[in-house]
């Protein structure tokens, strides 16, 4: 079992695929990283050595924010904008969409499920 970053990455998948466990990296980082430190993109995890397990832990830790300080960066970030009190500051406090979509119909993940409203039906 390796761990990275605090999580445990799936053994029997390749390593592209298993550093996007970590929240933080995608497709594209988790390319560079076996890049960086001269993995072939077929090898898999548990064919991973014990020195090139460290080398990724290291360039992760290097060269990226993940995990627990990349969720406290994005909490505080949206908390400077409700505490600013600007639209999109707004927007998260009434817990609405936030990017300009519609909210007559759709926008059901964001507002919860539908309430009945008293008195609606003619």
């Amino acid at each position: 079992m390796a761990r990275i970053a605090g999580i445990n990455i799936p053994v029997n998948k390749r390593v592209v695929i298993a550093l996007q466990y970590i929240h933080g990296i995608g497709a594209k980082h988790a390319q560079d990283i076996c890049e960086l430190v001269k993995i072939p993109s077929e090898r898999r995890v548990n064919e991973l050595s014990d020195a090139e397990i460290i080398q990724i832990r290291e360039t992760i830790d290097q060269n990226y924010i993940v995990e627990g300080d990349l969720r406290r960066s994005v909490a505080m970030n949206i908390k400077r904008l409700m505490d600013l009190g600007n639209y999109r500051g707004l927007r998260h406090r009434r817990g609405l969409p936030v990017r300009g979509q519609r909210t007559h119909t759709n926008a059901r993940t964001r507002k919860g499920p539908a309430k009945a409203i008293a008195g609606k039906k003619k």
